[in-house]
């Protein structure tokens, strides 16, 4: 059961490893995009290459009595989407496995790696548990981490470290389920956090904060929503940034407002420090660099963004 392109990273590897699932559940197919295509998801791309069969159950209750006479041993979970309820959780011999990307019970819920890149965190990784009625809440079986050594990563380069390395974990880990060599462990709920659902509000910048702190948004939110300001009424798009420290007391100007930095960049006062845009796309344009985008906005150093 899985979604995103995550989910499809495992399956693929899976399919490849010889562990085949006889079926996929994935979500329907959904409308993408400014012309509102429908687009299958990539689950569903990944499972219909290699001649697996597919359900899209609008909820997974729908699909119990399939389930049920498809009599599963095992079922493997990575980004589904949906919780799987107490009736779906009994049916496998071996119970209800998901592949999380974090190292739980840190960033429990749905925007684990997003949360990570967030609070800068210094390592993540991946977890295989044994799923609960509870979210993300069961058992850990095992785990693998992942420094995050790159202060520059963006989500999808982090997302597509761990979906290989999940894929990895959970092929080393699925044999040795099967014949009991694993004891799982409860999780410690002194160490629980959460992340959350993201949407378009989070985009927002808040030129208040410390300019790591957005310049760590803008890398966690990179694939979706992204990382915007408003200027002059219009929406615009923040997507590559770094961090000039300040060497005099500051700030020189209020939070929002924009200098010419060096090598024709952008540099915005934050609360602490500047941030530095490297590249940036105004409403109904195209991306750019800052030195092309001041070639078209002559004015644009001295403004005040919100």
């Amino acid at each position: 059961m899985g979604t995103p392109e995550f989910g499809a990273i495992i399956l693929e590897g899976l399919v490849k490893d010889d562990y085949k699932p006889a079926l996929v559940i994935t979500e329907p197919d959904k409308p993408v995009g400014r012309k509102q295509i429908i687009t299958p998801p990539p689950v569903k791309v990944t499972a219909r290459k290699n001649n697996i069969e597919i359900l899209q159950p609008v909820k997974i209750l729908d699909s119990k009595f399939y389930i049920l006479d498809s009599k599963p041993d095992l079922i493997v979970v990575a980004a589904y989407g949906q919780i799987l309820p107490k009736d779906i959780l009994e049916i496998p011999k071996y119970g209800c496995l998901n592949v999380h990307p974090s190292l739980l019970p840190r960033w429990r819920g749905p925007s684990p790696i997003q949360f990570a890149i967030l609070n800068g965190d210094e390592e993540t990784g991946v977890t295989i548990m044994k799923i609960t009625e509870k979210m993300d809440a069961g058992p850990v079986l095992t785990n693998s981490k992942l420094p995050i050594l790159n202060s520059s990563i963006t989500y999808e380069e982090l997302h597509n470290k761990l979906a290989k390395e999940g894929a990895k974990l959970l092929l080393e880990t699925i044999p040795k389920w099967l014949k009991g060599e694993i004891k799982p462990a409860a999780q410690d709920e002194s160490k629980v956090t959460f992340s959350k659902i993201l949407t378009r509000k989070d985009a927002r910048i808040d030129w208040q904060k410390p300019a790591e702190e957005i310049e760590r948004q803008v890398r966690a939110f990179s694939f979706w929503p992204g990382t915007s300001a408003l200027l002059d009424g219009k929406n615009l798009k923040i997507i590559k940034t770094s961090v000039m420290e300040q060497t005099k007391n500051g700030p020189f100007g209020t939070p929002g407002k924009t200098f010419l930095a060096p090598d024709d960049k952008i540099a915005v006062q934050t609360g602490k420090g500047f941030l530095i845009i490297e590249r940036l796309q105004l409403e109904g344009k195209n991306p750019v660099s800052a030195a092309d985008f001041l070639k078209g906005h002559k004015d644009f150093i001295g403004k005040i963004l919100s």
